[in-house]
């Protein structure tokens, strides 16, 4: 299995989990909207990054915002597999066509 049907296992395993014990417990106890901020702060903290240039620090801050991106998506019922069949749906489709094509 990839290593991100393998984190969301982990992270499925979370829930309900003790929040002394799990820090995705932990968020999980404290709702979406900490889980938001959470996906938010990581966001701009890998823009900072990529405007500084330094590639390690990118890296590391999108592991972060995918990782919390996965937290969300968990708790919102789905998983990486969801967002890897809406990208397969796209493959292949000019961007641009396929954002016309949601906003009809």
């Amino acid at each position: 299995m990839d290593i991100l049907g393998e984190l969301a296992d982990v992270l499925e395993s979370r829930k309900g989990g003790d929040p002394k014990q799990s820090y995705v417990a932990g968020l999980y106890e404290q709702g979406l909207g900490a889980i938001l901020n959470k996906v938010e702060e990581e966001a701009a903290e890998t823009v900072e990054a990529a405007i500084s240039g330094d590639r390690d620090r990118l890296i590391r801050e999108t592991a972060d915002l995918w990782f919390h991106s996965l937290v969300m998506l968990s708790h919102q019922g789905l998983g990486p597999q969801h967002v890897i069949q809406e990208l397969t749906r796209r493959y292949g489709i000019s961007g641009l066509a396929e954002k016309a094509d949601r906003e009809c």
